[in-house]
């Protein structure tokens, strides 16, 4: 074995000349690949495990190998490796420890793989586990708001509509609308494990190998279903990243939009919310001031997420088929919105356990802007067999009654609505009430109470 004696990059025995610094500055992605030791490690004692079992190495070779793999990671997790850029990135690094800790047999790990398909298979194991992790984060958030859901079934807000009053809800069936959004986001997140599931190890470079490997071994111990089919899409392909970031894109927007509703309950004009002090700041100049700079934080992050995901759109959009450096980069984006993420998270989890909503205010904005309208609309249809467009009729002349004299519809008599439409009778005042709006809605995803009491108890037994 040749060996690599003037302490080279591997591929630097075919240059003849010193590179250029400039290639340490660029090429160099050993800070951020550092992430991927663990994946690096378990995916080459597989690759060796299956390097034995098919006779291509000895067993004295795997057990050298596999011992100075494990080494190697107890000297990372107790921060005793000793990292040098020179060698570009994770990989080198270990593979250079290696040959220091058992000599030139060493190289019997590269056998029968490339960088090409090592990093991929690494990569594909590491968003493996982030996405996981960001599914069991979203349901700590969706427990959260399944609590503060359960205590306000019966608190009366105005839904809103264009932000004007519209119809009134239950500020538990408000909150529940982001439970279905993060479950879908679940839901995505999960359905990009199925494409991830095809294992890229033993591809090599583009064209697969000439030794007899067992590409079905590999899979299944490093818990991929299946080896990819195609070894130079393999190779090529950052779909996976893609769909990570797209997921990770649509999350963010999910978090900035409940961001926003709270910024705006949490103002001084609406005043529907208070958070703690544990989740606002002050003002460097107005001493009265608490800002939610949290939640406008979250709002704000969701651009990166964005941008990250055209960073990567535009990488791949006019690269040919097969691996080129350009896809460096990959893993450092996704690194980004993966921590961009879990930090949006874990903040929104924390402002929803310090939120608590004014009833009093919720109840107060929710009797204004004549929000009971669309309940008379529908009682004239169900109980005087009236069609709903002349119902809708009646009732804006009802509206515009009130608001001419400044009272509002649960202030109106009897005999005032009966100068309108001489068929209300007494009943119709019910209509009027907010609670009964409210819990009239039982269609089903509707907001009346026994609807939410059940989409709560759904999702709580999911979540076991």
């Amino acid at each position: 074995m040749v060996k690599n004696k003037n302490n080279k990059a591997i591929w630097g025995t075919r240059i003849k000349k010193d590179v250029s610094i400039l290639f340490e500055k660029i090429g160099n992605s050993l800070d951020i690949d550092k992430k991927l030791f663990k994946e690096d490690i378990k995916a080459s004692i597989i690759h060796v495990e299956m390097l034995f079992r098919q006779k291509i190495v000895s067993f004295k070779i795997k057990n050298k190998i596999i011992y100075g793999l494990n080494k190697i990671e107890k000297e990372i997790l107790k921060n005793k490796f000793e990292y040098n850029k020179k060698y570009e990135d994770i990989h080198m690094n270990i593979e250079k420890r290696l040959f220091q800790i058992i000599g030139d047999e060493a190289g019997y790990i590269h056998t029968a793989r490339s960088r090409n398909d090592q990093v991929i298979t690494d990569f594909k194991m590491w968003t493996m586990s982030a996405t996981k992790k960001i599914n069991n984060n979203l349901d700590n958030v969706i427990k959260t708001i399944l609590k503060i859901s359960e205590k306000n079934i019966e608190t009366i807000m105005p839904g809103f509509t264009h932000l004007k009053n519209a119809q009134a809800v239950s500020f538990a069936h408000y909150l529940m609308a982001y439970v279905e959004m993060f479950t879908r986001d679940k839901k995505r997140f999960s359905n990009n494990l199925e494409i991830l599931s095809e294992c890229p190890l033993g591809v090599a470079a583009l064209t697969g190998t000439s030794f007899n490997i067992d590409r079905n071994f590999t899979s299944r111990m490093l818990g991929f279903k299946k080896p990819t089919n195609n070894s130079i899409d393999t190779v090529a392909d950052r779909d996976f990243v893609l769909d990570f970031l797209y997921t990770v894109s649509v999350c963010s927007m999910h978090i900035s939009r409940i961001a926003e509703e709270l910024i705006i309950w949490n103002s001084d004009a609406f005043n529907l919310i208070n958070l703690s002090d544990k989740v606002v700041t002050g003002s460097s100049i107005m001493p009265q001031k608490k800002n939610p700079d949290l939640l406008e934080f979250l709002r704000g992050k969701t651009g990166s997420t964005y941008g990250n995901l055209f960073s990567m759109l535009t990488i791949l959009k006019g690269l040919p088929i097969s691996y080129y450096k350009d896809l460096q980069d990959d893993k450092e984006i996704l690194f980004r919105s993966n921590e961009i993420l879990n930090n949006s998270i874990s903040i929104l989890n924390e402002v929803l356990k310090n939120l608590k909503p004014n009833k009093q205010m919720m109840l107060k904005l929710a009797n204004t802007g004549y929000i009971t309208a669309t309940d008379l609309a529908d009682y004239l249809v169900k109980f005087h067999s009236m069609p709903f467009r002349k119902a809708y009729q009646v009732t804006t002349l009802i509206v515009n009654f009130a608001e001419k004299r400044n009272i509002k519809l649960h202030d109106l008599t009897i005999n005032q609505l009966k100068k309108i439409e001489p068929k209300l009778t007494i009943d119709v005042l019910k209509v009027f009430d907010l609670k009964n709006s409210v819990n009239s809605k039982k269609s089903y995803g509707g907001t009346s109470f026994d609807n939410i009491k059940k989409m709560i108890t759904k999702y709580k037994k999911s979540l076991k």
